[in-house]
């Protein structure tokens, strides 16, 4: 019995060794395949009017973009994190978001030299987003759990929501708005007796977050300080993301590939700031609200 101990304690002691001088070589890499997925607010986008088979007919057509593959592609300071071209459906365009206005491309990240590359087209224009990497104040819970055959740490922040991210769209007013909206629809609807349900300006009752929790989960058996997408900033590579409405759930990994995908910083399009390319996302959705508004929110009918 304490031989078979023994041999254990030494069969453990030789797999930490081949692991650590894994990742002590220079030309170390590894790639984690993730699975992201969004669940939809249907209310924030009219879906109290919708039937049960309706809201479920509509949540199938989103499902492509709602649940998608993601690779990364990581050394001990580099990584890549884009979408799997191998598994993007057909017609669906790389990343999409916000009803076709942006897609995303590769995200890079130097935790080194503390910097992010983020190839993005915004309104058929081409932005290289280039900045610093996004700062987590990250608090560690000592909470663990198994994803796979790795232990990870829970660790929990706070992040500012991008402009354009619709996934965490609600309706105003406590957790979705509805009471506060329904009240102000009877009041609005007693002062108006011919306003027309469709003249309405859909953007009136929506709002998004400026700031969520993220949840993160991370293994300290993978060393890299590294993860999906901005993700990062922790003692071990980020296996789970829980961030707004989206989850981001690692479901393989490779260390050391045979065949290996080189880490290129993304080049094309019009050099921005993060700060900036939000304020263009900011200044875009507005011009698009007065824009419904001056139509009479009928699509450019206007009123009769």
């Amino acid at each position: 019995m304490r031989l078979k101990s023994t041999f254990k304690s030494l069969t453990i002691a030789l797999v930490m060794v081949i692991t650590a001088n894994s990742f002590a070589q220079d030309s170390f890499q590894g790639q984690a395949i993730y699975m992201s997925k969004t669940t939809v607010d249907m209310e924030s986008f009219g879906g109290r009017d919708m039937s049960p088979e309706r809201k479920k007919a509509i949540t199938e057509r989103m499902k492509s973009m709602l649940e998608k593959t993601f690779i990364l592609d990581f050394n001990k300071t580099e990584s890549t994190y884009k979408e799997d071209e191998a598994l993007e459906s057909p017609g669906g365009g790389r990343g999409f978001r916000f009803g076709g206005m942006t897609s995303a491309g590769t995200v890079y990240k130097n935790v080194k030299d503390n910097q992010l590359l983020q190839d993005q087209e915004f309104f058929g224009k081409q932005f290289l987003i280039k900045d610093s990497l996004t700062t987590f104040e990250w608090k560690m819970s000592g909470e663990s759990k198994q994803i796979g055959q790795y232990t990870c740490f829970k660790a929990t922040a706070t992040k500012k929501v991008d402009a354009a991210d619709w996934t965490n769209m609600r309706r105003r007013g406590g957790k979705d708005g509805r009471q506060d909206n329904d009240k102000k629809d009877t009041a609005e609807a007693k002062q108006d007796s011919t306003k027309v349900k469709g003249d309405k300006d859909p953007f009136e009752n929506i709002e998004i977050p400026e700031e969520v929790e993220v949840t993160a989960w991370y293994t300290m058996s993978i060393p890299v300080n590294s993860g999906p997408g901005e993700y990062w900033g922790l003692p071990g590579l980020i296996l789970e993301v829980n961030s707004g409405r989206t989850t981001i759930l690692c479901t393989k990994i490779v260390l050391n590939p045979a065949d290996k995908d080189e880490i290129k910083k993304p080049t094309k399009g019009k050099e921005i700031s993060q700060e900036d390319y939000q304020a263009t996302v900011k200044k875009k959705m507005e011009e698009m609200r007065e824009m419904f508004r001056s139509r009479g929110g009928r699509g450019g009918r206007g009123r009769n």
